[in-house]
This record gives structure tokens, sequence and C-alpha cells, in this order.
């Protein structure tokens, strides 16, 4: 049996081994299609890797000439704010001929496919974006800009080192606005470049943002200069300003007490300064002007048109800009045409620019030491004598006027340290005239409290004491709010203020009050701080060192305003804490920096709605 089954198997493993050959004809085809196959395979092989082959060699060529014409676009940049035309204009040329040869990469068949492609697709979707903004700013902006020529170089703007070009600056204006319109959009398409994840790329994406933004803040300054500037500087006729000196010592919502003056002169960019003097010559008792209900009910007790002391104690710099015109032609019986502010941090910006000054005995004031001369050593070394004082401090800007109003060597310099100062709030100017006001109002320059929805916190330090104790503040201001989901939102503003005033003896001019209804100590700062909310906002509560307070309402600019008084001791920190619901209006937040002394440290955890 078993021998029987042994037999079966082997012979059923015989015949499975067997196996019948095809006919030669079906043996050729199979071939043929295999044969086939393999072409079709190696063809689609080929394709592939010619394509990412030229993939690779467009992208790098296109990464290349990106990176040649922002190069030529900065180098043209640069030439035009130096004053050779002739080597910004082949800058120019050479920015705009590799900017083409990157886009007729970028926009080719293949590379628009795999720029559509999921995350694969996004370095090249974005080296495109890239491409296309530089081709567009070699194109709209940088060719016509050059053709402005000497309106954009500070170095041919100023003739003779003393006198502004003004026919050339209104002669570009048409250029300028056209260029400026485009380099904003640009600018604008720039930010909105999405990041990668290859890193040379998301570098020169970080660059570019960074090289536009510098761009569109140049020619726009650039753009208004040329709206305003000829008028402004006399190109039609003679113009004058009040120029007021601030002392940020003693803080007020422009900056600081107006601590001294002078008149500006302006006939056909020529520009000279007379009538410098202290506030000794200015009164308490002027009369009034009407500034609306709103201004009244906020600042009305403290009769800032009438007392020149307080005619700043708001951050609205047009409204100081009529009192000081106000005053001054009650004084002098001249009708200035607008009021310039400015403040010893700004001198010394400019002083860093156009060198030291010699005062008459000898005495060097430079960059280094202007501000703390002018804003703490002055009251140490003449100590109760306030006339011997403000004497000094006149002498002072007399001599650094004198040498502003000279021969200036480094326009292009000098334009960059005052752009610093209107940066900062240390430079506002504000016009009668009001189309150029309303140009003003558009820009730092114009300091202004915006009338608008978006959401804000502008807080605003004035001195109560009338000392000089604000030189030693350090503010801290946070600005947090909810998600956008509903119509109001709850939000917080929190502001430290700390009083760094060291150890020592001081006169009462300095560290006492003038005023002193909480018999606070010497040293001891007394500050009214004012919150400008977020239009339609409700103040719930407000905090003093955890402490509920009682707050002064009032509006500016359709903004409300919520005011206390606090002091802040010597060597202390106290923390405000305003509690608010406000709208959730769309627009990015703001939190503006009044111009005093220190640098605040400032958080906004605000998210944009809308």
């Amino acid at each position: 049996m078993s021998d029987a089954t042994d037999e079966s198997d082997s012979a059923d493993a015989g015949r499975r081994r067997v196996r019948r050959r095809p006919p030669d004809d079906a043996i050729a085809s199979r071939r043929k299609k295999h044969r086939r196959l393999q072409i079709v395979g190696g063809a689609a092989l080929l394709v592939v890797g010619s394509f990412v082959g030229w993939l690779g060699y467009e992208g790098l060529q296109a990464k290349s000439d990106l990176e040649k014409a922002q190069d030529f676009a900065m180098q043209a940049k640069d030439a035009l704010l130096s004053g050779d035309t002739e080597k910004a204009s082949q800058a120019a040329d050479d920015a705009d001929r590799y900017a083409q040869n990157a886009q007729n990469s970028v926009d080719s068949f293949p590379w628009r496919v795999t720029s559509a492609v999921p995350l694969l697709g996004d370095p090249l979707d974005s080296t495109r974006q890239m491409t296309t903004i530089v081709a567009g700013l070699t194109q709209d902006v940088l060719l016509p800009a050059v053709d402005a020529g000497s309106a954009v170089s500070p170095d041919q703007l100023i003739l003779d080192g003393a006198r502004i070009n003004l026919a050339a600056l209104r002669d570009a204006a048409p250029v300028l606005e056209t260029t400026a319109a485009a380099i904003t959009d640009l600018d604008a398409q720039a930010q909105a470049v999405d990041s990668t994840y290859i890193g040379p790329i998301d570098d020169a994406r970080v660059q570019l943002q960074d090289q536009m933004s510098e761009l569109s803040g140049l020619l726009n300054n650039t753009s208004t200069a040329a709206k305003i500037a000829p008028a402004m500087l006399g190109a039609d006729g003679p113009r004058s300003y009040f120029v007021g000196f601030q002392t940020n010592a003693e803080a007020r919502g422009t900056g600081g007490l107006l601590g001294g003056f002078g008149v500006v002169r302006a006939n056909d960019g020529a520009i000279e300064v007379d009538d410098l003097a202290s506030n000794r010559q200015l009164r308490f008792d002027y009369a009034p002007i009407d500034l609306g209900p709103d201004f009244q009910q906020a600042y009305g007790r403290s009769r800032p048109t009438q007392d020149f002391r307080n005619s700043n104690i708001s951050s609205h710099f047009p409204y100081a800009g009529q009192i000081w015109q106000s005053m001054w032609q009650q004084e002098a019986g001249e009708r200035v045409d607008g009021a310039i502010a400015t403040d010893p941090v700004a001198l010394s910006y400019v002083l860093d620019v156009v060198g030291d000054v010699t005062l008459p005995d000898g005495e060097t004031i430079t960059s280094d030491n202007v501000v703390e001369l002018t804003e703490s050593t002055a009251y140490t070394r003449f100590g109760d004598d306030q006339a011997a004082r403000k004497t000094y401090l006149e002498t002072v800007a007399q001599t650094v006027v004198q040498k502003l109003t000279g021969s200036i060597s480094r326009p292009q310099a000098l334009l960059e340290a005052l752009g610093r100062a209107a940066g900062e709030g240390r430079l506002a100017v504000w016009s009668s005239v009001p189309e150029e006001q309303d140009v003003l109002g558009g820009t730092h320059l114009g300091q202004v409290v915006p009338d608008d929805p978006a959401p804000y916190a502008g807080v605003v330090v004035n001195n109560l004491g009338g000392n000089k104790l604000d030189y030693y503040l350090e503010r801290e201001i946070e600005y947090a709010a909810g998600p956008c989901d509903g119509e109001t939102r709850d939000s917080t503003v929190t502001v430290r203020l700390t009083n760094t005033l060291p150890p020592g003896d001081y006169t009462s001019y300095v560290a006492g009050m003038f005023d002193n209804p909480i018999g606070a100590p010497v040293g001891t700062n007394l500050s009214d701080v004012g919150l400008l909310a977020t239009q339609g906002a409700k103040l719930n509560k407000v905090t003093v060192n955890g402490t509920s307070a009682f707050a002064f309402n009032g509006k500016e600019r359709g903004h409300p305003m919520f005011n206390v008084q606090v002091p802040v001791p010597q060597s202390e920190t106290t923390e405000l804490v305003y509690e608010l619901t406000e709208p959730t209006a769309p627009g990015e937040p703001r939190v503006p920096i009044q111009p005093i002394i220190d640098k605040p440290i400032i958080e906004a955890a605000v998210p944009a709605c809308g």
C-alpha cells in the first residue's frame, strides 16, 4: 500500500515538473512586449530625470539672477542717495536685466505646474512671488526713481550745503508719488510671501521684506516731502514756525514741558532761526482759544490754552501747535504758519552728525552729553538760580541752532537723524494750512491721535509735581485683549512706572513738588496717567497696586480717556491695571510711545480682527 502510494506521488511529481514549451511566436511576442515596457519605462525615467534636472538648473539660475537683481537694486538706491545718478542708472538697468531673466525662468509652464503641487511646490511658488516683486521693483520703482534724480539725493537736494533745492523737489513730485504708490504695493506683496521649509529661500524672503520696507519708507517720505516741503519752506513766499524745545524731565503729553522756544523763518529753501528764548518770556494768562467741547472737558481745568506750562498736555500735537500759534500772536503780534516741537534727545541725534559745539566759555556740547547736561546736570549746577540755568540753556540752544543753520557736510546722515527723531516722536510738525496738515497727519511728523476704530492703547503721563523727576522715570506698558469671536472682547492695559532717582541730596525744584496735596516725601513723583483706549471701549475697573482707584473720564478724537493720579515713590514701582471691554474692531493694535527720556518696554498681545 505504501509502495503504491510512494510510486503514485513520484509519478505526480514527475508530471508537475514537465512544462510545455510555448510556441516560438508567443515567446517573441512576450519579449517584444517586455522590450516595449523597458523602452517606455526608460523614456519615462529619462523625461522625469530631464525635468528634474531642468528644474534644478532653472531653479539655481533663477536664484542667482534674483540675488543679482536685488544686489544691483540696492546699489541703485545707494547711488541715488549719494547723488551719483550715472551709477544709479547703470545699476538700475543691471537690476532690471537680471530680474527679467529670473522672471522668464519662473514664468515657464513646468515651473508653474510644479509650484502648484502642495508642499513640494511651496519653495518654487515663494521664489516666483519674490521674482515678480523684484521685477516690479526695477520696472515701476527704480527706473522711474532714477529719473527723479536730485530729488532723491540729499547731497544734490541741498545747495551750497545750506539751501534746499525746492524747484527740483517740486518738479519730481509726480514721479515720486507714482513710485511711492508702487513701492507701497510691492512692500505689501513682499510681506505676504509665505515662509518655506528651504532655509536659503526663506532667508531670501526675509531679506527681500527688509529691503522693501526700507525702500518703501524712503520713497514715501521723499514723496511726502515733495508734496508739502516746497511751500512749507518758502517756495511761494516766506513762512514762519514757532519752535518749542521740550524738557522731557517734566513730562507732558507731547513729550515735555515747553522749556524754551524760537521762531524758524524759511524763504525759498533758506532757513534761519531767531527769537530764541527761555520760557521766562511766556505768560500764564493768555486769552484762551476754543479747541472743542471734548478738549475743554478733558483738559480745561489745567487751562492749557492760557498757561504755557500746560499748553502741550494733550498727546495730539496739532492742539499744541494751535495753542503755541495763539500764544505767539498775543506775545509778539505775529501769526506763524505752523509749529515744530523737538527735545534734547533729538538734538543728540543731530549733534552726532554735525559734530560738537563749543559754548562761549569753552564748554563742549556733544551728542553724548547734551541730554544729561540739559535735563539733569543743569539743575544741579545752578541749584535754585533758575535765571542762570535758563540763560545757560538758551546759550546751548543758540549754539546748536547756529551750527545747524550753517553749511551741512553730511545731508544724508542729517536726514536720517531727523527721521529717527520723527519716528520716536521727538520731532513733530503742525501746519496751519489744511492741505499740508492733512499730509503731515499721515506721517510720524504729525504726531496725531488717530481718529479711527482700530485697537488703541495710548498711555500719556503728565507731571503733576512741577519737578524734574521724569528724567528718572521708566515705563512698562502691556496691552492684551481676547479673541475676535464676538462684537466685543475683554482687554487690559497694564502700566508700570518706576522712579529710579538715585539716593542723594536734591533741590526741591528737582525732587520736591510745586503742590503736594498728598504730603509725599521729597523724591516722590506725582503723575497723571491717562489711557486713550479703543473707540467705544468701556472701563470696567482700574486698580493701583492692586487696589481699586478712581478714574476721571474724558474723550479725545473719539477715544475714551481714563485718567488716574498716582504717586511714584523713590526707588519704587507703581502698577496701574485698566480692565476694559472694547469692540472687536478691525485693524492692527497700536501702542504709541510718548517721547520722554526712557525707552519703555512695550508688549501687545492683541489679535488683529477683520
